[in-house]
């Protein structure tokens, strides 16, 4: 009997511990709680004893007012006299306006933009060579030279010509042959060659495009979008920055004949530097383009128009546009943690969460004080996640709209912790009475402000 009672008010005791213990990792875990949407404050009014604690959602500092900002109404896009057409900001990628952006079109030689784009992969590859001496076939010469009615760049047949030279014809020429001759040294034929545009377009997500020659000469399977070009463009900007430079040069002489650049903003507007022009009978003058003013760089296309200076015109003003009347803003950086919530069961006592890519906005100018940014988080985190594990969703709105949305994800490995951790937390657990699959907002408004200027 007295073996009994003892092993009962030892019993007793461990209950009563683990109550306690319990008790006690409950209210060290909820203590600390995920702060409620409120209004960004001034920088210079945040007070040290202020700073949220670790738990707490931690985006980067407010922006400060600007002063003398009025919301001055953005006014719809100009009118274009054209097929399709979009306006896309560089930096963020947001499509600024558009009219039949999707819509199929023939692309011309517009396709070169993509011929130069796999040319560039296949150099940074180590693959091809600029100094490369490249066989002009009668193929080349007969599909796109001297004796077609397109563009050319005046190759000899059977001439060996540098990679460079077919390069630079190709872009600021639109040298059909040499984007046939380019073609084929890069991947044996154009059937080839066009394979591998078709798998770069799938890579870049250009869903409404396909590619049948690497020249851009007619033919009933090659279509693009507006869209997709404004898509490609930014790509080539992006990943081959020493490539594009050539976009921007007004003449190119080879074989003795000089020719100038098709695109007239080379010389109408200092702040253009690229892309191409296209003509077909079907396609109608299209032209794509990139103009960088300060810090800011945006991309239009504008497809089938009915004249050279009306797709001059039609850039000029849809470019004119994106530049008055919108800005862009990088609002958070990459794998810096926004948010530091509770982790159960797992090593640490707090999960850091983050973007895995710089967050760039792009908005109407003067708005950017009115932007706000929600974080929605499960209300239980439990271990184990890995880094780069999708947590919860940042949104950043602006009138109620979401202009852009991100996934959080783990910034770094969070593994389960020891047994006793394991153990105390799924008491601590169990005294929660909330499911583990619910999903609550966990909202914060604080917007970062700019960092370094937008390229």
């Amino acid at each position: 009997m007295k073996r009994l009672q003892f092993l009962q008010k030892v019993t007793l005791c461990i209950c009563t511990a683990t109550l306690l213990i319990a008790s006690a990792t409950v209210e060290g875990r909820t203590k600390h709680k995920t702060p409620a949407a409120a209004q960004p404050q001034k920088a210079q009014e945040t007070k040290p004893e202020e700073t949220p604690a670790p738990t707490d959602v931690q985006p980067a500092p407010a922006p400060l007012p600007q002063p003398g900002a009025l919301n001055v109404p953005v006014p719809p896009a100009p009118t274009l006299d054209a097929k399709s057409w979009v306006l896309m900001d560089y930096a963020s990628g947001q499509v600024l306006a558009e009219s039949g952006a999707d819509t199929r079109v023939e692309p011309a030689s517009i396709t070169k933009v993509m011929t130069s784009y796999v040319v560039g992969a296949q150099l940074a590859a180590g693959k091809i060579k600029m100094d490369d001496e490249v066989y002009i076939s009668e193929n080349a010469w007969r599909g796109g030279g001297a004796s077609t009615d397109g563009s050319t760049s005046f190759l000899a047949l059977n001439s060996k010509v540098a990679l460079k030279d077919l390069l630079y014809g190709m872009i600021i020429q639109s040298g059909n042959d040499a984007a046939i001759a380019l073609a084929e040294h890069t991947a044996g034929s154009e059937q080839t060659f066009a394979a591998l545009m078709n798998q770069h377009a799938q890579q870049l997500g250009m869903t409404g495009t396909h590619y049948v020659n690497p020249s851009g000469l007619p033919a009933p399977e090659e279509y693009t979008t507006a869209r997709d070009i404004a898509t490609l463009s930014r790509a080539l900007i992006r990943d081959f920055p020493e490539e594009y430079k050539i976009y921007a040069i007004k003449e190119f002489e080879w074989n003795g004949v000089k020719q100038h650049n098709r695109n007239s903003l080379l010389w109408r507007d200092a702040s253009v530097d690229g892309i191409k022009t296209g003509h077909t009978k079907e396609a109608g003058f299209c032209l794509a383009t990139s103009a960088k003013r300060g810090d800011q760089r945006l991309i239009a296309v504008v497809m089938g128009t009915g004249s050279e200076k009306a797709r001059a015109d039609a850039n000029q003003a849809v470019l004119n546009y994106g530049f008055r009347f919108f800005e862009t803003h990088k609002l958070y950086d990459a794998n810096k943690p926004l948010a530091q919530p509770v982790l159960w069961r797992g090593a640490n006592d707090k999960i850091g969460l983050g973007l895995a890519d710089d967050m760039l906005i792009t908005l109407p100018r003067g708005r950017y004080n009115d932007l706000k940014a929600t974080m929605e988080l499960p209300s239980r985190l439990i271990a184990p996640y890995a880094k780069g594990q999708k947590i919860g969703v940042l949104r950043v709105k602006l009138d109620d709209k979401v202009l852009i949305e991100r996934p959080l994800v783990v910034l770094g490995d969070e593994p389960e912790g020891g047994l006793w951790r394991r153990f105390s937390d799924d008491v601590g657990l169990w005294f929660k009475s909330a499911p583990t699959t619910e999903t609550s907002a966990a909202p914060s408004t604080a917007v970062a402000a700019p960092a370094a200027p937008v390229q």
